[in-house]
């Protein structure tokens, strides 16, 4: 049992408490059983009674009031038992630790001063005079009593201070949290928004270009229109596995089980058995791990770069090259395409979302084009955790 003001002991500390009673009534009947005593029935009624009173308690409503006076009951079964045989003094440990947890701050230790020296009495007159013992074990079981609970209360109340430092931390940081989220909202906007951009539009786009092909060889070179609807169809494919996920929120395909360079090279390959431009990988640099979101932004960058060379720059060639130069990682994307005027119409979103992606990872991208003369497109980004 509880009341309104007490802390709320946790069960183990409850169940505890129940043992611990059980397993001193129980010590008590043996002895009364087994023993020279005087009263053995008496004792065990006695005892019989103590353990009723108390598996009462959890039963009654947690009420102070009610709490008090099933408390007075249990101190008066336990003087009945006290009286009866010296075996009784033992339950004066459990009787202190309920006083200090039942009743008010100013009451429970007085209350514990009256059983302890109504234990003493007890003893000392079975006992037919005052020894140390009958002294120093009652006074000192109050004593642990005592301390215990007034640790378990000091936890108690700094465990509540952190709780309502929490709450009070958690409702200051309501603003911050709505402000947060509608930044988040946008931030995922931009991300949604590359995403379709560098996979579902730059796939579509593909599966457009070869359709186009395959309508253009048909009827007369039937094999080659064929050749180009498979194409399209592995693109579809591969799209379809890029949208699932997409919703998924997984890394691309292109990176399962495979190193940033494999997918880079299966890229240009894939890229230059759809497209007409010979696209050739390069690697420099002894490959290293990086983190998932530095190998998914550099894939979706040399994706975006591709197909811009493929769909606007009509490039004969193009050269990816990725290099491990220390603490940075840099991606080259070079075509002989058409180029464009970087302050003209032909800078549009995909070069936007790949400066982007740069600067998320605390990189640079850099575009060099000049109109007739192709474009190159340059990417670094550091190596997290390596100083530069």
């Amino acid at each position: 049992m509880t009341t309104d003001h007490s802390p709320e002991p946790s069960r183990t500390l409850r169940a505890g408490l129940h043992v611990l009673v059980g397993v001193l009534v129980a010590v008590v009947v043996v002895r009364a059983v087994t023993g020279p005593t005087a009263h053995r029935a008496a004792v065990l009624a006695a005892s019989a009674v103590l353990a009723a009173v108390y598996a009462a308690g959890p039963t009654l409503p947690r009420r102070p009031r009610v709490a008090w006076g099933w408390l007075a009951a249990l101190a008066a079964a336990w003087l009945l038992l006290l009286a009866l045989t010296p075996d009784g003094v033992w339950l004066a440990f459990p009787l202190f630790l309920l006083q200090l947890h039942l009743l008010p701050a100013r009451w429970g230790p007085a209350a514990v001063v009256v059983t302890t020296a109504l234990a003493v009495v007890g003893v000392v007159r079975h006992q037919g005079g005052p020894t140390p013992g009958a002294v120093l074990g009652p006074v000192i079981g109050a004593a642990v009593a005592v301390a215990t609970v007034l640790g378990y209360q000091a936890l108690y109340r700094e465990s509540e201070r952190r709780r309502r430092l929490i709450e009070q931390l958690t409702a200051t940081r309501a603003d911050l949290a709505a402000a947060e989220h509608t930044a988040g909202v946008l931030g995922e906007r931009e991300r949604l928004a590359r995403e379709i951009h560098d996979t579902l539009a730059q796939g579509l786009s593909s599966i457009q270009l070869l359709l186009r092909a395959a309508q253009r060889a048909m009827p007369e070179r039937a094999d080659v229109a064929a050749g180009h609807v498979e194409q399209a169809r592995r693109a579809a494919q591969d799209n379809l596995a890029e949208a699932r996920r997409f919703v998924h929120a997984l890394s691309p395909p292109a990176l399962d089980a495979r190193s940033l360079p494999d997918a880079l090279r299966r890229l240009c390959a894939a890229t230059t058995d759809r497209c007409a431009p010979a696209v050739r990988f390069r690697l420099d640099g002894v490959p290293v791990p990086l983190p998932t979101t530095h190998e998914v932004a550099l894939l979706r960058i040399a994706q975006s770069a591709l197909a811009n060379a493929v769909r606007h720059a009509r490039a004969g060639r193009v050269e990816l090259t990725l290099s491990y130069m220390g603490p940075r990682v840099a991606l080259d994307v070079v075509d002989d395409g058409v180029g464009f005027d970087p302050a003209g119409r032909g800078a549009g979103f995909g070069l936007a979302a790949m400066r982007s992606r740069a600067a998320e990872l605390g990189g640079t991208l850099a575009v060099e084009t000049t109109p007739g003369q192709g474009t190159a497109v340059a990417v670094s980004v550091p190596r997290p955790g390596v100083p530069g």
